[in-house]
Protein backbone atom coordinates (compact mmCIF):
# COMPACT_ATOMS: atom_id res chain seq x y z
CA UNK A 1 0.00 0.00 0.00
CA UNK A 2 1.65 3.51 -1.21
CA UNK A 3 1.82 6.31 1.78
CA UNK A 4 -0.75 8.52 -0.06
CA UNK A 5 -2.76 6.20 -0.12
CA UNK A 6 -2.59 5.11 3.80
CA UNK A 7 -3.01 8.56 4.72
CA UNK A 8 -6.17 9.30 2.80
CA UNK A 9 -7.59 6.32 4.26
CA UNK A 10 -6.46 7.20 7.49
CA UNK A 11 -7.71 10.86 7.64
CA UNK A 12 -11.52 9.67 5.91
CA UNK A 13 -11.57 7.42 9.25
CA UNK A 14 -10.59 9.69 11.64
CA UNK A 15 -13.29 11.67 10.51
CA UNK A 16 -15.87 9.07 10.82
CA UNK A 17 -14.45 8.68 14.36
CA UNK A 18 -15.17 12.27 14.94
CA UNK A 19 -18.32 12.88 13.93
CA UNK A 20 -19.40 9.38 15.98
CA UNK A 21 -17.95 11.30 18.97
CA UNK A 22 -19.91 14.04 18.38
CA UNK A 23 -23.29 11.77 18.72
CA UNK A 24 -21.98 9.93 21.81
CA UNK A 25 -24.33 10.37 24.75
CA UNK A 26 -26.43 12.80 22.94
CA UNK A 27 -29.82 12.37 21.52
CA UNK A 28 -29.80 12.14 17.81
CA UNK A 29 -32.16 13.72 15.72
CA UNK A 30 -34.67 11.95 13.19
CA UNK A 31 -32.59 11.47 9.96
CA UNK A 32 -29.28 11.90 12.05
CA UNK A 33 -28.88 8.13 12.27
CA UNK A 34 -29.90 4.71 12.36
CA UNK A 35 -33.74 4.53 13.63
CA UNK A 36 -32.41 0.64 15.38
CA UNK A 37 -29.50 -1.00 15.87
CA UNK A 38 -30.14 -4.69 16.24
CA UNK A 39 -27.81 -7.63 17.73
CA UNK A 40 -28.85 -10.98 16.91
CA UNK A 41 -27.61 -13.60 19.95
CA UNK A 42 -27.18 -17.24 20.27
CA UNK A 43 -29.45 -17.86 22.85
CA UNK A 44 -31.85 -16.29 26.16
CA UNK A 45 -28.08 -16.36 27.80
CA UNK A 46 -26.18 -14.06 25.57
CA UNK A 47 -29.38 -11.95 24.82
CA UNK A 48 -29.33 -11.10 28.61
CA UNK A 49 -25.22 -10.36 29.07
CA UNK A 50 -26.00 -8.33 25.24
CA UNK A 51 -28.46 -5.90 26.61
CA UNK A 52 -27.41 -5.42 30.26
CA UNK A 53 -24.29 -4.28 28.52
CA UNK A 54 -26.31 -1.83 26.18
CA UNK A 55 -28.48 -0.61 29.18
CA UNK A 56 -25.07 0.24 31.20
CA UNK A 57 -23.63 1.88 27.74
CA UNK A 58 -26.49 3.90 27.64
CA UNK A 59 -26.20 5.40 31.37
CA UNK A 60 -22.76 6.32 31.08
CA UNK A 61 -23.62 8.13 27.38
CA UNK A 62 -20.74 6.06 25.50
CA UNK A 63 -23.73 5.39 22.96
CA UNK A 64 -25.66 7.30 20.72
CA UNK A 65 -29.64 8.13 22.68
CA UNK A 66 -32.80 8.55 21.54
CA UNK A 67 -32.81 5.39 19.07
CA UNK A 68 -33.97 1.78 19.88
CA UNK A 69 -31.65 -1.08 20.47
CA UNK A 70 -32.90 -4.39 20.26
CA UNK A 71 -31.30 -7.78 20.74
CA UNK A 72 -32.79 -11.00 19.82
CA UNK A 73 -31.69 -14.09 20.57
CA UNK A 74 -32.46 -17.59 18.10
CA UNK A 75 -35.48 -18.81 19.07
CA UNK A 76 -35.03 -22.66 20.81
CA UNK A 77 -34.53 -25.58 18.89
CA UNK A 78 -32.05 -26.16 15.55
CA UNK A 79 -29.18 -23.55 14.60
CA UNK A 80 -30.68 -21.04 12.42
CA UNK A 81 -27.42 -19.69 11.51
CA UNK A 82 -27.26 -16.02 10.74
CA UNK A 83 -29.10 -16.40 7.50
CA UNK A 84 -32.02 -17.55 9.54
CA UNK A 85 -31.01 -15.02 12.41
CA UNK A 86 -31.87 -12.02 10.02
CA UNK A 87 -35.23 -13.77 9.43
CA UNK A 88 -36.23 -14.15 12.79
CA UNK A 89 -34.98 -10.34 13.65
CA UNK A 90 -37.00 -9.45 10.70
CA UNK A 91 -40.15 -11.24 12.25
CA UNK A 92 -39.26 -9.52 15.41
CA UNK A 93 -39.28 -6.53 14.13
CA UNK A 94 -42.31 -6.64 12.56
CA UNK A 95 -44.46 -8.18 15.42
CA UNK A 96 -42.75 -4.93 17.30
CA UNK A 97 -42.98 -1.91 14.99
CA UNK A 98 -46.08 -3.62 11.95
CA UNK A 99 -46.81 -1.47 9.20
CA UNK A 100 -44.29 1.62 10.67
CA UNK A 101 -41.12 -0.79 10.18
CA UNK A 102 -41.26 0.36 7.08
CA UNK A 103 -40.06 3.82 7.31
CA UNK A 104 -37.02 2.88 9.53
CA UNK A 105 -33.83 2.40 8.62
CA UNK A 106 -32.24 -0.74 10.37
CA UNK A 107 -28.45 -1.64 11.34
CA UNK A 108 -28.46 -5.45 12.01
CA UNK A 109 -25.24 -6.58 13.38
CA UNK A 110 -24.79 -10.58 13.70
CA UNK A 111 -23.14 -11.04 17.16
CA UNK A 112 -24.07 -14.48 18.12
CA UNK A 113 -22.51 -17.16 18.92
CA UNK A 114 -19.32 -18.37 21.61
CA UNK A 115 -16.41 -16.87 20.12
CA UNK A 116 -14.64 -20.06 20.42
CA UNK A 117 -11.17 -18.52 18.12
CA UNK A 118 -11.87 -15.84 20.34
CA UNK A 119 -12.04 -16.88 24.15
CA UNK A 120 -12.04 -13.66 26.11
CA UNK A 121 -15.35 -12.69 23.80
CA UNK A 122 -16.77 -15.76 24.84
CA UNK A 123 -18.58 -14.65 28.49
CA UNK A 124 -19.98 -10.97 27.14
CA UNK A 125 -19.73 -11.40 23.38
CA UNK A 126 -17.23 -10.20 20.40
CA UNK A 127 -19.18 -7.28 19.63
CA UNK A 128 -18.41 -6.22 23.42
CA UNK A 129 -14.63 -6.56 22.59
CA UNK A 130 -12.49 -3.54 23.72
CA UNK A 131 -10.59 -1.38 20.91
CA UNK A 132 -7.84 0.75 22.05
CA UNK A 133 -10.29 3.74 20.92
CA UNK A 134 -11.81 7.06 22.39
CA UNK A 135 -12.63 7.97 25.79
CA UNK A 136 -14.65 5.91 27.02
CA UNK A 137 -12.89 2.94 25.42
CA UNK A 138 -14.48 2.37 22.41
CA UNK A 139 -16.10 -1.48 22.51
CA UNK A 140 -16.62 -3.46 18.70
CA UNK A 141 -20.35 -1.87 19.13
CA UNK A 142 -18.95 1.47 18.70
CA UNK A 143 -16.27 1.02 16.16
CA UNK A 144 -19.32 -0.57 14.08
CA UNK A 145 -21.42 2.43 14.82
CA UNK A 146 -18.46 5.17 13.89
CA UNK A 147 -17.35 3.38 10.76
CA UNK A 148 -20.96 3.32 9.47
CA UNK A 149 -21.80 6.84 10.95
CA UNK A 150 -22.41 8.06 7.48
CA UNK A 151 -24.63 5.89 5.97
CA UNK A 152 -27.95 6.10 7.36
CA UNK A 153 -28.31 9.48 6.11
CA UNK A 154 -28.08 8.13 2.60
CA UNK A 155 -30.43 5.25 3.04
CA UNK A 156 -33.34 4.28 2.11
CA UNK A 157 -35.74 2.52 4.32
CA UNK A 158 -34.81 -0.90 4.74
CA UNK A 159 -31.99 -3.11 6.90
CA UNK A 160 -28.05 -3.03 6.45
CA UNK A 161 -26.13 -6.89 7.25
CA UNK A 162 -23.11 -6.69 8.84
CA UNK A 163 -20.68 -9.10 11.08
CA UNK A 164 -19.57 -8.17 14.79
CA UNK A 165 -15.87 -9.17 14.22
CA UNK A 166 -14.95 -7.09 11.05
CA UNK A 167 -13.94 -3.61 10.44
CA UNK A 168 -14.60 -2.10 7.27
CA UNK A 169 -12.37 1.24 6.30
CA UNK A 170 -13.09 3.10 3.22
CA UNK A 171 -12.19 6.65 1.49
CA UNK A 172 -14.34 7.97 -1.14
CA UNK A 173 -14.55 11.88 -2.68
CA UNK A 174 -15.39 14.44 -0.45
CA UNK A 175 -18.36 15.04 -2.71
CA UNK A 176 -19.65 11.60 -2.76
CA UNK A 177 -21.99 9.72 -0.56
CA UNK A 178 -22.55 5.58 -0.31
CA UNK A 179 -26.08 5.68 -1.24
CA UNK A 180 -28.41 2.82 -0.38
CA UNK A 181 -31.34 3.55 -2.34
CA UNK A 182 -32.21 0.95 -4.96
CA UNK A 183 -34.57 -1.89 -4.63
CA UNK A 184 -33.09 -5.68 -4.13
CA UNK A 185 -29.75 -5.96 -2.73
CA UNK A 186 -26.84 -3.37 -2.44
CA UNK A 187 -23.87 -5.04 -1.40
CA UNK A 188 -20.04 -3.28 -0.34
CA UNK A 189 -17.08 -4.66 -2.48
CA UNK A 190 -13.67 -4.83 -1.49
CA UNK A 191 -10.60 -4.88 -3.77
CA UNK A 192 -8.98 -8.29 -2.32
CA UNK A 193 -6.35 -10.58 -3.59
CA UNK A 194 -7.24 -13.57 -5.03
CA UNK A 195 -6.23 -15.99 -1.94
CA UNK A 196 -8.72 -13.69 -0.18
CA UNK A 197 -11.44 -14.65 -2.08
CA UNK A 198 -11.27 -18.74 -1.60
CA UNK A 199 -12.22 -17.86 2.04
CA UNK A 200 -14.92 -15.25 1.33
CA UNK A 201 -17.75 -14.23 -1.16
CA UNK A 202 -16.74 -13.32 -4.47
CA UNK A 203 -18.74 -10.87 -6.81
CA UNK A 204 -18.98 -11.43 -10.63
CA UNK A 205 -19.11 -7.94 -12.44
CA UNK A 206 -20.68 -7.34 -15.72
CA UNK A 207 -17.13 -6.28 -17.41
CA UNK A 208 -19.09 -4.22 -20.47
CA UNK A 209 -19.74 -1.36 -17.78
CA UNK A 210 -16.77 0.37 -18.19
CA UNK A 211 -14.75 1.17 -14.91
CA UNK A 212 -14.73 5.43 -14.53
CA UNK A 213 -11.37 5.08 -11.98
CA UNK A 214 -13.04 6.64 -8.62
CA UNK A 215 -12.37 5.68 -5.21
CA UNK A 216 -16.02 4.86 -5.47
CA UNK A 217 -18.26 3.16 -8.56
CA UNK A 218 -21.60 1.38 -8.77
CA UNK A 219 -21.53 -1.72 -10.09
CA UNK A 220 -23.76 -4.19 -11.50
CA UNK A 221 -22.99 -8.03 -10.18
CA UNK A 222 -23.76 -10.53 -12.21
CA UNK A 223 -23.86 -13.58 -9.55
CA UNK A 224 -22.18 -13.94 -6.28
CA UNK A 225 -19.20 -16.89 -5.79
CA UNK A 226 -19.20 -18.58 -1.96
CA UNK A 227 -15.76 -19.14 -1.11
CA UNK A 228 -14.83 -20.56 -4.62
CA UNK A 229 -11.35 -21.84 -5.67
CA UNK A 230 -8.94 -20.05 -7.98
CA UNK A 231 -10.15 -22.14 -10.79
CA UNK A 232 -13.75 -21.07 -10.82
CA UNK A 233 -12.74 -17.31 -10.26
CA UNK A 234 -11.02 -17.20 -13.44
CA UNK A 235 -13.79 -19.51 -15.08
CA UNK A 236 -16.47 -17.06 -13.73
CA UNK A 237 -14.68 -13.81 -14.89
CA UNK A 238 -14.48 -12.89 -11.45
CA UNK A 239 -10.56 -11.75 -11.92
CA UNK A 240 -9.89 -7.82 -12.36
CA UNK A 241 -6.95 -6.34 -13.82
CA UNK A 242 -5.55 -4.14 -11.82
CA UNK A 243 -5.77 -1.20 -14.49
CA UNK A 244 -9.48 -2.17 -14.34
CA UNK A 245 -10.21 0.35 -11.82
CA UNK A 246 -8.32 3.03 -8.98
CA UNK A 247 -6.30 0.51 -6.86
CA UNK A 248 -4.32 2.67 -5.06
CA UNK A 249 -4.45 0.38 -1.43
CA UNK A 250 -3.81 -3.00 -3.82
CA UNK A 251 -0.09 -3.81 -5.15
CA UNK A 252 -1.66 -7.12 -7.37
CA UNK A 253 -1.68 -7.43 -10.82
CA UNK A 254 -5.37 -9.46 -10.63
CA UNK A 255 -7.74 -8.94 -8.06
CA UNK A 256 -11.17 -9.89 -6.84
CA UNK A 257 -14.40 -7.88 -5.00
CA UNK A 258 -15.04 -9.65 -1.94
CA UNK A 259 -18.23 -9.01 0.37
CA UNK A 260 -18.71 -7.68 3.47
CA UNK A 261 -21.76 -6.06 4.51
CA UNK A 262 -25.12 -5.16 2.79
CA UNK A 263 -28.20 -3.50 1.94
CA UNK A 264 -31.62 -4.84 1.53
CA UNK A 265 -34.63 -2.95 0.52
CA UNK A 266 -37.57 -3.00 2.64
CA UNK A 267 -40.08 -4.51 0.25
CA UNK A 268 -37.40 -7.40 -0.43
CA UNK A 269 -36.57 -8.03 2.85
CA UNK A 270 -40.39 -8.10 3.57
CA UNK A 271 -40.62 -10.87 0.63
CA UNK A 272 -37.98 -13.14 2.63
CA UNK A 273 -39.78 -12.43 6.10
CA UNK A 274 -42.99 -13.81 3.75
CA UNK A 275 -41.52 -17.19 3.20
CA UNK A 276 -40.09 -17.05 6.91
CA UNK A 277 -43.43 -17.27 8.10
CA UNK A 278 -44.43 -19.29 5.10
CA UNK A 279 -42.07 -22.29 6.02
CA UNK A 280 -42.29 -21.66 10.11
CA UNK A 281 -39.20 -23.32 12.17
CA UNK A 282 -36.29 -23.32 9.67
CA UNK A 283 -34.93 -26.79 11.18
CA UNK A 284 -31.19 -25.95 9.37
CA UNK A 285 -28.60 -23.39 9.26
CA UNK A 286 -29.25 -20.43 6.59
CA UNK A 287 -26.16 -18.15 5.59
CA UNK A 288 -26.59 -14.65 5.46
CA UNK A 289 -24.33 -14.68 2.47
CA UNK A 290 -23.83 -17.75 0.48
CA UNK A 291 -27.37 -18.39 0.48
CA UNK A 292 -28.89 -15.15 0.07
CA UNK A 293 -26.44 -13.64 -2.31
CA UNK A 294 -25.82 -16.51 -4.29
CA UNK A 295 -29.78 -16.49 -5.42
CA UNK A 296 -29.23 -13.02 -6.74
CA UNK A 297 -28.19 -11.54 -10.07
CA UNK A 298 -28.84 -12.28 -13.55
CA UNK A 299 -26.54 -14.96 -14.21
CA UNK A 300 -27.73 -17.00 -10.67
CA UNK A 301 -28.43 -20.43 -11.12
CA UNK A 302 -30.21 -22.80 -8.95
CA UNK A 303 -27.23 -25.65 -8.91
CA UNK A 304 -25.60 -23.92 -5.84
CA UNK A 305 -28.31 -25.17 -3.20
CA UNK A 306 -26.95 -28.40 -3.93
CA UNK A 307 -23.03 -27.88 -2.92
CA UNK A 308 -22.76 -28.19 0.68
CA UNK A 309 -18.89 -28.32 0.82
CA UNK A 310 -18.32 -25.45 3.20
CA UNK A 311 -21.37 -26.84 5.52
CA UNK A 312 -20.51 -27.87 9.11
CA UNK A 313 -23.42 -29.36 9.67
CA UNK A 314 -26.23 -30.81 7.08
CA UNK A 315 -29.50 -31.68 8.14
CA UNK A 316 -31.77 -33.27 5.39
CA UNK A 317 -33.64 -30.08 4.46
CA UNK A 318 -31.17 -27.44 3.90
CA UNK A 319 -31.20 -27.60 -0.06
CA UNK A 320 -35.09 -27.83 0.19
CA UNK A 321 -34.82 -24.45 1.98
CA UNK A 322 -31.72 -22.82 0.07
CA UNK A 323 -34.31 -23.71 -3.12
CA UNK A 324 -37.35 -22.17 -1.92
CA UNK A 325 -35.02 -18.90 -1.00
CA UNK A 326 -33.80 -19.26 -4.30
CA UNK A 327 -37.08 -18.65 -5.78
CA UNK A 328 -38.17 -16.57 -3.89
CA UNK A 329 -35.10 -13.68 -4.72
CA UNK A 330 -34.89 -15.11 -8.10
CA UNK A 331 -34.59 -12.11 -10.53
CA UNK A 332 -33.46 -9.49 -7.17
CA UNK A 333 -31.07 -7.36 -8.39
CA UNK A 334 -27.55 -7.28 -6.78
CA UNK A 335 -26.05 -3.79 -7.05
CA UNK A 336 -22.32 -2.84 -6.05
CA UNK A 337 -20.97 -0.32 -4.34
CA UNK A 338 -17.08 -0.90 -5.56
CA UNK A 339 -15.23 0.91 -3.00
CA UNK A 340 -11.54 0.57 -4.53
CA UNK A 341 -10.53 2.80 -1.60
CA UNK A 342 -10.85 0.17 1.46
CA UNK A 343 -9.96 -2.38 3.88
CA UNK A 344 -11.48 -5.08 5.51
CA UNK A 345 -10.05 -6.42 8.79
CA UNK A 346 -11.58 -9.59 10.42
CA UNK A 347 -10.77 -10.15 13.81
CA UNK A 348 -12.49 -12.56 15.33
CA UNK A 349 -9.53 -14.91 16.75
CA UNK A 350 -6.31 -14.93 18.97
CA UNK A 351 -3.88 -14.67 16.36
CA UNK A 352 -6.01 -11.64 14.33
CA UNK A 353 -6.44 -9.94 17.49
CA UNK A 354 -2.34 -9.99 18.86
CA UNK A 355 -1.68 -8.90 15.38
CA UNK A 356 -3.98 -6.30 14.40
CA UNK A 357 -3.77 -4.41 18.24
CA UNK A 358 0.02 -4.80 19.15
CA UNK A 359 1.98 -5.23 15.76
CA UNK A 360 -0.13 -4.31 12.32
CA UNK A 361 1.17 -0.75 11.23
CA UNK A 362 -1.98 -0.42 8.34
CA UNK A 363 -4.93 -0.69 11.17
CA UNK A 364 -2.59 1.23 13.57
CA UNK A 365 -2.11 4.00 11.54
CA UNK A 366 -5.82 3.91 9.69
CA UNK A 367 -7.32 4.14 13.21
CA UNK A 368 -5.14 6.20 15.03
CA UNK A 369 -4.73 3.48 17.53
CA UNK A 370 -1.32 4.78 18.44
CA UNK A 371 -2.48 8.25 19.88
CA UNK A 372 -4.22 5.49 22.64
CA UNK A 373 -0.91 3.70 23.13
CA UNK A 374 1.00 6.40 24.60
CA UNK A 375 2.90 7.49 21.17
CA UNK A 376 3.06 10.59 19.99
CA UNK A 377 3.35 9.90 15.96
CA UNK A 378 2.58 6.57 13.56
CA UNK A 379 5.26 3.64 15.12
CA UNK A 380 6.16 0.69 13.58
CA UNK A 381 7.54 -1.59 16.20
CA UNK A 382 5.42 -4.13 18.35
CA UNK A 383 3.46 -3.01 21.79
CA UNK A 384 1.79 -4.22 24.52
CA UNK A 385 -1.89 -2.97 24.03
CA UNK A 386 -3.28 -2.24 27.63
CA UNK A 387 -6.19 -1.48 27.88
CA UNK A 388 -8.31 -0.40 30.71
CA UNK A 389 -6.15 -2.09 33.18
CA UNK A 390 -4.96 -1.51 36.73
CA UNK A 391 -0.97 -1.82 36.03
CA UNK A 392 1.18 -1.45 39.22
CA UNK A 393 4.47 -0.38 38.89
CA UNK A 394 7.79 -2.84 38.21
CA UNK A 395 5.60 -4.86 36.22
CA UNK A 396 6.90 -6.05 32.38
CA UNK A 397 4.97 -6.02 29.66
CA UNK A 398 6.61 -8.05 26.68
CA UNK A 399 5.58 -6.34 23.25
CA UNK A 400 3.39 -8.18 21.21
CA UNK A 401 1.00 -8.75 23.73
CA UNK A 402 -2.91 -7.62 24.88
CA UNK A 403 -3.87 -7.13 28.63
CA UNK A 404 -7.65 -6.11 28.68
CA UNK A 405 -9.80 -5.83 32.19
CA UNK A 406 -6.76 -6.42 34.17
CA UNK A 407 -5.45 -6.10 37.66
CA UNK A 408 -1.36 -6.46 37.40
CA UNK A 409 0.27 -6.00 41.10
CA UNK A 410 3.50 -4.99 41.50
CA UNK A 411 6.35 -7.15 39.49
CA UNK A 412 3.42 -9.25 37.30
CA UNK A 413 5.82 -9.95 34.19
CA UNK A 414 3.61 -10.89 30.77
CA UNK A 415 5.28 -12.65 28.22
CA UNK A 416 4.86 -12.32 24.65
CA UNK A 417 1.92 -13.28 21.96
CA UNK A 418 -0.08 -13.36 25.23
CA UNK A 419 -3.80 -12.40 25.80
CA UNK A 420 -5.09 -11.72 29.60
CA UNK A 421 -8.40 -10.59 29.93
CA UNK A 422 -10.42 -9.83 32.89
CA UNK A 423 -7.18 -10.98 35.56
CA UNK A 424 -6.07 -10.31 38.85
CA UNK A 425 -2.34 -11.05 38.53
CA UNK A 426 -0.89 -10.95 41.80
CA UNK A 427 2.71 -9.44 43.05
CA UNK A 428 5.93 -11.13 41.07
CA UNK A 429 3.70 -13.94 38.84
CA UNK A 430 4.91 -14.46 35.18
CA UNK A 431 2.91 -15.57 32.50
CA UNK A 432 4.66 -17.08 29.72
CA UNK A 433 4.64 -16.56 26.24
CA UNK A 434 2.12 -17.70 24.21
CA UNK A 435 -0.48 -17.91 26.61
CA UNK A 436 -3.98 -17.42 26.42
CA UNK A 437 -5.73 -16.36 30.68
CA UNK A 438 -9.31 -15.18 31.22
CA UNK A 439 -11.06 -15.39 34.22
CA UNK A 440 -14.98 -15.68 34.94
CA UNK A 441 -16.82 -14.85 37.90
CA UNK A 442 -19.62 -18.16 37.98
CA UNK A 443 -22.51 -19.01 40.31
CA UNK A 444 -22.27 -22.78 41.77
CA UNK A 445 -24.22 -24.28 43.98
CA UNK A 446 -25.59 -20.92 45.42
CA UNK A 447 -22.32 -19.15 45.38
CA UNK A 448 -20.21 -17.35 43.63
CA UNK A 449 -16.92 -18.30 42.64
CA UNK A 450 -14.05 -17.85 39.80
CA UNK A 451 -12.72 -19.57 37.24
CA UNK A 452 -9.61 -18.59 35.07
CA UNK A 453 -9.24 -20.67 31.87
CA UNK A 454 -6.09 -20.74 29.99
CA UNK A 455 -4.77 -22.23 26.43
CA UNK A 456 -1.80 -21.74 23.79
CA UNK A 457 -2.60 -19.33 21.50
CA UNK A 458 -2.75 -21.24 18.96
CA UNK A 459 -4.63 -24.08 20.63
CA UNK A 460 -7.86 -25.59 18.81
CA UNK A 461 -11.15 -24.94 20.87
CA UNK A 462 -13.24 -26.53 17.77
CA UNK A 463 -11.15 -29.51 17.45
CA UNK A 464 -13.36 -32.50 18.78
CA UNK A 465 -12.78 -36.32 19.06
CA UNK A 466 -15.43 -38.38 19.22
CA UNK A 467 -15.09 -39.98 23.04
CA UNK A 468 -13.31 -39.58 26.27
CA UNK A 469 -11.61 -42.41 25.48
CA UNK A 470 -9.65 -40.61 22.20
CA UNK A 471 -8.66 -37.65 24.23
CA UNK A 472 -5.12 -38.51 23.08
CA UNK A 473 -6.46 -36.40 19.60
CA UNK A 474 -6.36 -33.06 21.71
CA UNK A 475 -3.32 -30.96 22.13
CA UNK A 476 -3.07 -28.18 24.86
CA UNK A 477 0.11 -25.77 24.70
CA UNK A 478 1.22 -27.86 21.97
CA UNK A 479 1.46 -31.20 24.04
CA UNK A 480 -1.34 -33.94 24.10
CA UNK A 481 -3.83 -33.80 26.50
CA UNK A 482 -3.41 -36.77 28.24
CA UNK A 483 0.48 -35.78 28.66
CA UNK A 484 -1.00 -32.57 30.63
CA UNK A 485 -3.00 -34.17 32.39
CA UNK A 486 -0.28 -36.82 33.79
CA UNK A 487 1.71 -33.26 34.59
CA UNK A 488 -1.41 -31.91 37.03
CA UNK A 489 -1.33 -35.80 38.60
CA UNK A 490 -4.68 -36.41 37.02
CA UNK A 491 -6.13 -39.39 34.87
CA UNK A 492 -7.17 -39.73 31.89
CA UNK A 493 -10.58 -41.45 33.44
CA UNK A 494 -10.95 -38.49 35.67
CA UNK A 495 -11.29 -35.93 33.43
CA UNK A 496 -15.12 -34.74 32.73
CA UNK A 497 -15.96 -33.50 29.60
CA UNK A 498 -19.80 -31.22 29.85
CA UNK A 499 -22.65 -31.16 27.69
CA UNK A 500 -22.40 -33.34 24.54
CA UNK A 501 -19.49 -36.10 25.36
CA UNK A 502 -19.89 -37.56 21.90
CA UNK A 503 -18.17 -34.21 21.23
CA UNK A 504 -14.75 -33.89 23.82
CA UNK A 505 -12.76 -30.91 22.65
CA UNK A 506 -10.76 -28.36 24.77
CA UNK A 507 -14.03 -26.29 25.09
CA UNK A 508 -15.73 -28.78 27.06
CA UNK A 509 -12.78 -30.31 29.04
CA UNK A 510 -13.50 -29.71 32.83
CA UNK A 511 -9.56 -28.91 33.46
CA UNK A 512 -9.86 -25.69 35.19
CA UNK A 513 -10.33 -25.40 39.20
CA UNK A 514 -13.45 -23.11 40.43
CA UNK A 515 -11.94 -20.80 43.53
CA UNK A 516 -13.52 -18.26 46.04
CA UNK A 517 -11.71 -15.34 44.97
CA UNK A 518 -10.38 -13.52 41.85
CA UNK A 519 -6.83 -13.54 42.50
CA UNK A 520 -6.27 -16.79 44.18
CA UNK A 521 -8.64 -18.40 40.93
CA UNK A 522 -5.94 -16.92 38.77
CA UNK A 523 -2.27 -17.93 40.30
CA UNK A 524 -3.49 -21.56 40.98
CA UNK A 525 -4.49 -22.23 37.11
CA UNK A 526 -1.05 -20.30 36.20
CA UNK A 527 0.28 -22.81 38.43
CA UNK A 528 -0.47 -25.55 35.73
CA UNK A 529 1.75 -23.69 33.14
CA UNK A 530 4.62 -23.98 34.92
CA UNK A 531 7.69 -26.10 32.86
CA UNK A 532 8.85 -29.06 34.53
CA UNK A 533 7.20 -32.08 36.23
CA UNK A 534 5.56 -30.46 39.48
CA UNK A 535 2.32 -31.97 40.05
CA UNK A 536 -0.43 -28.70 40.90
CA UNK A 537 -1.82 -29.25 44.50
CA UNK A 538 -5.47 -28.56 44.30
CA UNK A 539 -7.56 -28.14 47.70
CA UNK A 540 -9.58 -30.80 49.04
CA UNK A 541 -13.27 -30.59 47.03
CA UNK A 542 -12.10 -28.16 44.61
CA UNK A 543 -15.06 -28.43 41.57
CA UNK A 544 -12.93 -28.44 37.79
CA UNK A 545 -15.04 -27.43 34.98
CA UNK A 546 -14.80 -26.21 31.60
CA UNK A 547 -14.97 -22.97 29.48
CA UNK A 548 -17.98 -23.94 28.43
CA UNK A 549 -19.35 -24.50 31.60
CA UNK A 550 -18.18 -21.74 33.31
CA UNK A 551 -20.52 -19.34 30.32
CA UNK A 552 -23.62 -21.55 31.12
CA UNK A 553 -23.39 -20.44 34.79
CA UNK A 554 -21.20 -17.02 34.62
CA UNK A 555 -22.21 -14.21 37.03
CA UNK A 556 -22.76 -11.81 34.71
CA UNK A 557 -23.61 -9.11 37.37
CA UNK A 558 -20.48 -9.43 39.18
CA UNK A 559 -18.16 -9.40 36.30
CA UNK A 560 -19.88 -6.15 34.88
CA UNK A 561 -19.36 -4.59 38.32
CA UNK A 562 -15.57 -5.82 38.54
CA UNK A 563 -15.36 -4.02 35.15
CA UNK A 564 -17.02 -0.85 36.41
CA UNK A 565 -14.73 -0.63 39.58
CA UNK A 566 -11.35 -1.04 37.15
CA UNK A 567 -12.61 1.75 35.27
CA UNK A 568 -13.63 3.78 38.00
CA UNK A 569 -9.53 3.05 39.68
CA UNK A 570 -7.84 3.61 36.07
CA UNK A 571 -9.63 6.93 35.69
CA UNK A 572 -8.40 8.13 39.43
CA UNK A 573 -5.36 6.95 38.80
CA UNK A 574 -5.49 8.95 35.52
CA UNK A 575 -6.13 12.30 37.06
CA UNK A 576 -4.41 11.97 40.50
Amino acid sequence: MNEQGSKKLQIATMEKLERFDTLRGKQVQPGEFWDLVVLTAVDDNQREAYELQISEKLGRKEIPLGISYHVFSDPPGAKIGNGGATLYSLQRLEDIYGKALGGYRILLIHAGGFSQRLPNASALGKIFTPMPLGDPLYQMLELKLAVFVDLPKHMKPGVLVTSADCIELYSIAEDENIRFDRSGFTALAHPSPISIGTTHGVFVLDQKEKSVLADMEYRTCLHFLHKPSVKKMHENGAVCKSQDSCMSLLSDAEFVYTDSTYYVDYNTAMSLLSLFREVGPLGCEIDAYGDFLQALGPQATVAYTNNTANVTKQESNLVEMRQKIFHCLKGTPLNLVALNHSKFYHIGTTTEYLFYLTEDPCLRGELGLYKVLGYSQHFSFKVCCVMLSDVKPGCSLTPGSVVEYCRLEAGAHVGGRTILSGCWVGAGLKVPDGTFMHSLCVNREGQTGFVTVTFGIEDDLKKSVGSPANMEGLNLFGASLVECLAKWGLSPESLRFSGDTSSCSLWNACLFPVCPDMRNSFSLTLEMLQPGGSTVTLPPGTKLMSLQEALQCKNLEEMLKYRKKLMEDVKMKKWS
